[in-house]
């Protein structure tokens, strides 16, 4: 039996081995997740509900101890992890109020005495999640299928499996029944059997874009719904008229959040050549601003990379862009000393060609584009495999909403802010960001079966 090892990032001690289950207790997990489904989908909405605001309860009243386990486990700083508690206790209650309302019959005249859309739940949904958000990308899928009526397995990433175990306590303990929410202890290599596997319905990922492929082509081979939220390489446009002190400040802000490893933290910075040099200074001092140290340190904005590989991955996109003549202002050294850090980072002068403009860099690592103009600077924000998030910055309201909602390429749009996921708004991407929604009407509408129903 495949076992694994936990590890603090801050201090790179083993935190705990893991064994992983047995394909034959895999299976008895499935099946006990399509029986619970069969008397699950039987429940009120109003059951479902009360069920869900206990969980939010729950996540609530252990938001510190909840935030101080992402904090040892993959090196998120305290203070976002107790954001991040919150705002996964504000899903739950979310779809506890709504569902009922999203899901209700849509009646549609024709001429027959009656016809209607009815969304029925679809049984097993099986979620891939990844290390970033270890509570929050599992609640938003969890907390609308779980209402929707089906029953929801997990594979959580291998370095916070802590978080996943947690979380199943946590459902467990607000009263959801045994088989609703389940934490598989799986490596990658169990997967394609789970997705596979005759009684899993559905399938939900968030991750990388490889594996996002590779998961929609199993999906696809067995003809399975799959939601894909992947990666992103997040534009900022910042125009001439923008109010430059704020844009600086909201930058800073989105480029270190979750010190740098989010799919919707901003990448690239595309600013036109007027205010290029002044933008760049401020920029940098903003970045010099900012604490890196212990996440359990309450004062500290930035931690560790939540694993060495992915440390020394950065680092090569660094030095792989300096090679091709970026400019570092600062950062781009790995520390000394135990932890996986990595010091925020600005490159100037960044160009098609060098990494830092090509690929996603999942880090505290910031690259600033020149554009000549407007219309390059946009073109250069779409100038890219990913389209999840985008942002432009500009005093013009109505020219800023003209181009987020018509030419930026990007599933989130924001203006004069940092894009961000909002348990009331749609949220997913284009292009080999993935496909599909979460959250809002639209997210608890892709794991159901939008059944028409005529009666004559």
């Amino acid at each position: 039996m495949n076992s694994f090892f936990t590890v603090n990032p801050t201090t790179e001690e083993i935190i705990r081995e893991y064994k992983e289950f047995s394909l034959a207790y895999i299976d008895e997990l499935i099946f006990l997740a399509d029986k619970t489904f069969h008397s699950w989908r039987e429940t009120t909405f109003a059951h479902r509900a009360e069920l869900m605001r206990k969980a939010a309860a729950i996540l609530i009243e252990r938001k510190e101890e909840l935030a101080r386990l992402m904090a040892i486990e993959m090196g998120k700083p305290i203070m976002q992890g107790i954001a991040e508690a919150e705002k996964c206790a504000w899903v739950c209650d979310y779809y506890a109020d709504n569902a009922e309302i999203f899901l209700t019959d849509e009646h549609i005249p024709t001429q027959m005495r009656k016809s209607y859309a009815a969304f029925i739940p679809l049984g097993v949904v099986f979620a891939i999640m990844p290390w970033n958000f270890p509570f929050w990308q599992v609640f938003r899928f969890a907390a609308p299928a779980l209402m929707a009526g089906n029953t929801t397995i997990l594979k959580h990433a291998r370095n916070t499996m802590g978080c996943a175990l947690e979380i199943e306590r946590i459902f467990r303990k607000a009263g959801f029944p045994d088989g609703a929410f389940t934490t598989l202890v799986i490596g990658s290599d169990s997967v394609p059997k789970v997705i596979g596997h005759p009684l899993v319905k559905a399938v939900t990922l968030t991750g990388s874009t490889p594996v996002g492929s590779k998961v929609a082509e199993k999906s696809g081979n067995k003809i399975k719904k799959c939601v894909l939220e992947l990666g992103g390489s997040d534009p900022y446009v910042i125009l001439a008229d923008a109010n430059l002190e704020k844009a600086v400040e909201t930058c800073v802000i989105a480029r270190l959040i979750n010190s740098g490893q989010s799919c919707i933290a901003a990448k690239r910075f595309i600013v036109v050549r007027e205010i290029y040099n002044e933008f760049v200074q401020l920029f940098t001092e903003g970045m010099k601003s900012v604490r890196m140290g212990d996440p359990l340190d309450k004062e500290n904005l930035v931690g560790p990379q939540a694993r060495k590989d992915l440390q020394e991955t950065l680092h090569q996109q660094v030095l792989q862009s300096r090679q091709k003549g970026a400019k570092l202002i600062i950062g781009g050294e790995i520390p000394k000393g135990k932890g996986f850090f990595y010091p925020p980072t600005v490159l100037s002068d960044v160009y098609k060609g060098m990494a830092a403009y090509d690929e996603e860099t999942f880090g505290p690592v910031a690259a600033i584009i020149p554009a000549a103009n407007e219309k390059q600077a946009i073109e250069i924000a779409n100038d890219n495999i990913y389209g999840l998030g985008a942002a432009i910055f500009t005093e013009d309201l109505e020219k800023g909403e003209w181009i987020a909602r018509n030419k930026l390429d990007a599933g989130c749009c924001f203006v004069n802010d940092y894009v961000k996921s909002d348990p009331r708004l749609p949220f997913g991407g284009i292009k080999q960001s993935g496909y599909g929604r979460e959250l809002s009407i639209y997210g608890i509408k892709e794991f159901v079966n939008i059944k028409t129903v005529v009666v004559k």
